[in-house]
């Protein structure tokens, strides 16, 4: 299923009235406080965020899984939704492929389809935390991390393996995430996982293409409870750091004891060039996978505004990030999900992108924390709906993609093209 330009015009003049006064209240807002509203516009356009391709079904926990119908069956059937997503808020335009859930088949086809749609191929993504059906080893006791030499030869090849689609498919990045780790003090010698992993990592690194980077993600607890190997951005910096230049550290906001200083994390990599990526959703106790914003609003405008503040440091050496949601949520219509997700982000970043740099910087120097608060709530509470909305309008999209999503019942008609009982392959 494709979305009809026209019917998505249709509507957005039915909208347009209101998005007009809107958007022109809060222009000359903006004009008063000397921003570019046209380079702001530009910046969010030019602001994309991958789809992975496990987000587009309904996700669930290990007491069950509630699908709603009508989900991709197939690598085809993902890639046209992502391109229904992007052509809904134009913010969309890169899928990142999970392997071996999404192995391409026809590789040409895959690409062409891809370009039909507007999407590029993100980072690629490998398997190691669950056994697939042909595996001749088991992942139970660990991947990378294995006392067995033979599984973590096993685990290195299959790294190798999505480093080679991903090459076919044009992507330049690799995310690697480990379940490894124990359950049970005593049952895991801590370094020599930790060793072990990153004699594995080396093997990975050393089959990458030149131009490719290497992302090393981190969670502190689940599957296993009582220690992961990677536990944490720190061991993730130490393991890029000995990798190479190529090697970053990739942060999930889910991958968080409570009330962990996020931003402060964000900052001290980018300080020292080595944030890679960035996974986005929202949580109240874990990896709850929650849609990004759903939670902690303030939390992300606060990540953003040092993300920004690093992007925008001519002196720094971090490399542009790659920006990517990592939900499955297991009520809402993932389509849907996704698509409050994306808005949530480019509101974020637009957020961030209001702060008076000069002016915060000023106020710390002078050690004025409530003058420092006052400018960064100013730009939290500054309402920039309608200047996302006119992004994507600029750009051809929806001005109300939720709306117009409900209003053409794209999930009506994916359930009758697909059935009410298809479930998304990988999950």
């Amino acid at each position: 299923m494709q979305l009809d330009k026209n019917q998505i015009k249709s509507l957005n003049d039915q909208a347009l009235p209101d998005h007009r006064e809107s958007f022109e209240y809060l222009s000359q807002r903006l004009i008063h406080q000397n921003l570019e509203v046209e380079k702001l516009i530009q910046k969010i356009q030019d602001f994309q965020v991958a789809i992975p391709s496990w987000a587009l079904g309904t996700g669930g926990t290990r007491f069950g899984r509630f699908p709603g119908g009508g989900e991709p069956r197939s690598l085809e059937e993902k890639i046209t939704d992502v391109g229904m997503l992007h052509a809904l808020n134009a913010g969309s335009g890169a899928i990142s492929l999970h392997i071996p859930w999404d192995i391409p088949g026809n590789v040409e086809k895959i690409k062409a389809l891809a370009t039909a749609n507007g999407l590029l191929f993100d980072a690629v993504n490998s398997n190691t935390f669950q056994d697939q059906p042909e595996q001749e080893l088991s992942y139970k006791f660990g991947s990378l991390c294995h006392t067995d030499a033979g599984v973590r030869k096993q685990a290195v090849n299959h790294n190798l393996e999505v480093i080679r689609y991903g090459e076919m498919l044009g992507s330049k990045s690799l995310t690697v995430w480990l379940a490894d780790g124990s359950s049970f003090p005593g049952q895991m010698n801590f370094r020599k996982a930790l060793q072990r992993t990153l004699d594995s990592l080396k093997e990975i690194y050393a089959g990458m293409p030149e131009d490719w980077k290497l992302f090393v993600e981190y969670k502190p607890f689940e599957p296993n409870f009582y220690h992961t190997v990677i536990q944490d951005w720190g061991t993730s910096h130490l393991l890029a750091s000995q990798l190479g230049e190529r090697a970053f550290t990739l942060v999930d906001l889910g991958h968080h004891l409570p009330n962990t200083n996020i931003e402060q994390i964000v900052a001290t990599l980018m300080m020292q060039g080595k944030l890679g990526g960035f996974h986005f959703n929202d949580s109240k106790f874990g990896d709850d996978d929650l849609t990004v914003g759903a939670m902690k609003p303030y939390q992300l405008f606060l990540i953003f505004n040092e993300l920004v503040a690093g992007m925008e440091d001519k002196q720094s050496t971090n490399p542009s990030p790659a920006w990517m949601i990592d939900a499955s949520h297991n009520l809402k219509d993932p389509m849907e999900d996704l698509l409050q997700s994306i808005e949530a982000i480019q509101l974020a970043y637009a957020q961030a992108l209001l702060v008076d740099r000069d002016a915060l910087e000023s106020a710390r120097e002078d050690n004025d924390p409530v003058f420092a608060q006052e400018i960064l709530q100013a730009a939290f509470r500054t309402d920039l709906r309608p200047l996302i909305a006119e992004a994507r309008f600029q750009a051809g999209a929806a001005i109300q993609p939720i709306s117009v999503y409900r209003k053409l019942e794209v999930r009506k008609q994916l359930v009758l093209e697909r059935g009410s009982k298809s479930q998304a392959t990988g999950l």
